[in-house]
C-alpha cells in the first residue's frame, strides 16, 4: 500500500437535498483534516446500508459546467442525480471530488472545449494544450474512505481507472458498477472518446451509430 498520512473528519453537517427534477434527500456532508492535496473535497453520506452491507460509493469530479448549469458537453450532471438516488436506496457515500475538467481546472478545459469545437476528442485537446489527458489521482479519496471507516465497497463508475487506483491504494474494489448512459446530441463525440482512449464501460455500438447520425 502507498505511503500516505491518514486524514480525519474535520466536521459533519445534515443538508436536506433538491434536485430540479423533484427527487429530494436527506444527507450529511463529511469535511476532513488531512487530505495529502489540500483540496476542499467533501463526502456525501447517503442512505441506511444494512449491518454488514458493503456500501455503494461514486468519486464524483466536480463540474462546475455540467453539475451547475447543465451542460449537455458531458454527462456529469445526470451521473451526479443518478448517483445520489442509487447511493441512497443502497446506503453509501459519493465523493465530490475538486477536479476540475479531469485535473486541468476550469480555465483548462474551457480552452479544451474551444480545441473540441476545431475537430478535436476531448484528449487530444488536452494534449495540444501539453496537458495530461487525465491528471486525477485518488489518493486523497482513499483517505476520506478510511476516514469514514469504508475499506470495501462497490465502486459505481464506468472508468476502470478509479478502480485500479483505489486497489493500489489498499482499497478493496469488490465490484464495478456501472452508471447509466446519458447521451445528448452534444456529448456523444465525448462519450465515445473515453471508450476508445480509456475503456469506459459504455456501449460503443450505440454511441457510434448516434455519432454517425
Amino acid at each position: 500500500m502507498p505511503d500516505s498520512h491518514a486524514a480525519t473528519p474535520r466536521a459533519r453537517v445534515r443538508v436536506p437535498l433538491r434536485f430540479p427534477d423533484g427527487y429530494a434527500v436527506d444527507a450529511e456532508l463529511v469535511t476532513f483534516h488531512g487530505l495529502t492535496d489540500g483540496q476542499e473535497h467533501l463526502a456525501v453520506v447517503l442512505g441506511d446500508p444494512a449491518p454488514g452491507a458493503v456500501p455503494l460509493v461514486r468519486l464524483h469530479s466536480e463540474c462546475l459546467t455540467g453539475d451547475v448549469f447543465g451542460s449537455a458537453r458531458c454527462d456529469c450532471g445526470p451521473q451526479l442525480r443518478e448517483a445520489v438516488e442509487r447511493i441512497a436506496e443502497r446506503g453509501g457515500v459519493l465523493l465530490y471530488l475538486r477536479q476540475e475538467g479531469r485535473g486541468i481546472g476550469l480555465y483548462n478545459k474551457l480552452d479544451a472545449y474551444a480545441l473540441q469545437d476545431r475537430g478535436l476528442d476531448t484528449y487530444e485537446a488536452n494534449a495540444a494544450l501539453g496537458l495530461p489527458e487525465d491528471a486525477r489521482d485518488y489518493t486523497a479519496a482513499a483517505q476520506m474512505l478510511r476516514a469514514l471507516g469504508i475499506e470495501r465497497l462497490d465502486l459505481l463508475s464506468n472508468n476502470p481507472d478509479k478502480a485500479a487506483q483505489l486497489r493500489t491504494l489498499g482499497i478493496d474494489v469488490r465490484d464495478r458498477v456501472p452508471t447509466g448512459v446519458f447521451t445528448t446530441a452534444h456529448n456523444v463525440r465525448y462519450l465515445r472518446a473515453k471508450v476508445l482512449q480509456t475503456q469506459h464501460t459504455l456501449p460503443l455500438g450505440k454511441l457510434t451509430e448516434l455519432n454517425a447520425g
